[in-house]
């Protein structure tokens, strides 16, 4: 699997560490093995496209051990064959002040090109909308003890909880549209933002974690590889494949519901295929709309970043939106929506039963060609996404299907 040659390359050695220098009996002690990868985190000269490495601290394992309580399963925050999350405590840099609350993620010891990936991308980019590296713990001693990687702490969890989970209260709509830009704005960054474009592979609300104030990061960098230079004007089917998804999330946030449950009926197990009888021109659109929200929200927008959505599910590659093409429309949606707020945000009686089984709906000109629901990605979207399931569960196998 192709990493990140690029940011690897730009964090070679130049007789510069990164990383705080050790001491010769802490290297022996707790450090076996990691003067390579603390060698390869050193910075050099950077385009001006190409923001500087950061100074990521280096922990050793018994730091972080006692940070989570010796990994206490009350600390542990997320879960997967191949990972654990944990929220921890450490003392600041400079090791004065109230001590810095973190996530600690600890990999599994097949896990080694997942670690990599994340330290040279996240140890080099830096951005609102992605996910802050603080440092990592290498260790390559007898004991095999796993690869750690210290991030933020992200106080709301991720969207997911939020959108699909009971126990959550429902984002409001103007929490919604700062979510949606904030993850387009961190997708556009990655596309067109770098020396090089990059492939996000793992885009769901599950990796779009929120702050105190939910603005959206983007994290899990464990599968993404480098496209072409960003002076290629040439944008990757692969880079494409994420607007497509960009477009299945737009319908999450939508509606609330995830793409696939198998606990709904047949008839709406499949996100995708029960949104394409409410499209955005139709009375029956709201009907599709997140019960959630009531009537607090803008019908007008909610329409348009449907268009928008359907936009990125075109069958063709090559007629899928930028990134930054979609940002743009999002933020006139916004300001559009903000601006009309008083009129738009009325009440929005739900679609009658007579309507909902009335005859074909209603479409503009353009509606037919945005969306072929039949199509061989739409057909293909169940499987990939149990797919993906399975991923999660084995950790070990990684498959690069990309929408047509």
């Amino acid at each position: 699997m192709k990493t990140f040659q690029y940011f690897k390359d730009k964090f070679r050695s130049k007789g510069k560490r990164s990383a705080p220098e050790l001491t010769e009996e802490r290297k022996s002690e707790e450090y076996s093995g990691l003067d390579r990868t603390t060698k390869s985190l050193s910075s050099e000269s950077f385009p001006r496209s190409m923001p500087k490495a950061h100074n990521l601290r280096v922990f050793s394992f018994s730091e972080l051990r006692r940070a989570t309580r010796d990994f206490d399963p009350l600390l542990a925050i997320g879960r997967s064959s191949f990972e654990d999350v944990y929220k921890g405590t450490i003392k600041p840099a400079d090791a004065k002040g109230e001590p810095l609350v973190v996530a600690i993620k600890k990999l599994h010891k097949d896990r080694t090109k997942e670690w990599l990936a994340e330290v040279q991308f996240l140890g080099v980019v830096e951005h609102p909308n992605l996910i802050k590296l603080i440092g990592h713990c290498a260790v390559n001693g007898k004991r095999e003890i796993p690869r750690l990687l210290v991030y933020e702490f992200m106080q709301n969890k991720s969207l997911d909880y939020h959108l699909f989970q009971s126990a959550f209260p429902p984002l409001p709509w103007k929490t919604r549209l700062q979510i949606i830009l904030g993850a387009a704005q961190g997708l556009a960054y990655l596309h067109e933002g770098l020396a090089v474009q990059v492939i996000y592979r793992d885009f769901k609300p599950s990796n779009v974690l929120l702050d105190d104030k939910f603005n959206p990061k983007l994290s899990g960098f464990g599968l993404a590889t480098e496209g072409p230079m960003a002076g290629d004007t040439h944008v990757s089917t692969d880079l494409k494949s994420h607007i497509w998804g960009f477009g299945v999330v737009l319908y999450e946030i939508l509606s609330g519901r995830r793409s696939i449950d198998r606990e709904l009926p047949q008839a709406k197990e499949l996100l995708l295929h029960w949104v394409k009888r409410s499209p955005a021109g139709s009375k029956k659109f709201i009907s599709i709309m997140d019960p959630g929200l009531g009537n607090q929200y803008s019908i007008g927008a909610a329409r348009e970043i449907a268009r928008l959505a359907d936009a990125g599910l075109l069958t063709s590659p090559e007629g899928r939106p930028k990134m930054s093409e979609v940002v743009e429309r999002l933020k006139q949606i916004i300001q559009v929506s903000e601006e009309g707020s008083a009129d738009k945000m009325k009440s929005h009686p739900e679609a009658s039963e007579s309507e909902i089984k009335a005859g074909e709906p209603e479409t503009n000109s353009n509606t037919a060609e945005l969306v072929d629901y039949d199509s061989r990605p739409m057909k293909l979207w169940p499987m990939l996404q149990e797919i993906d399931t399975l991923i999660s569960q084995i950790g070990t196998v990684v498959f690069n299907i990309t929408p047509l």
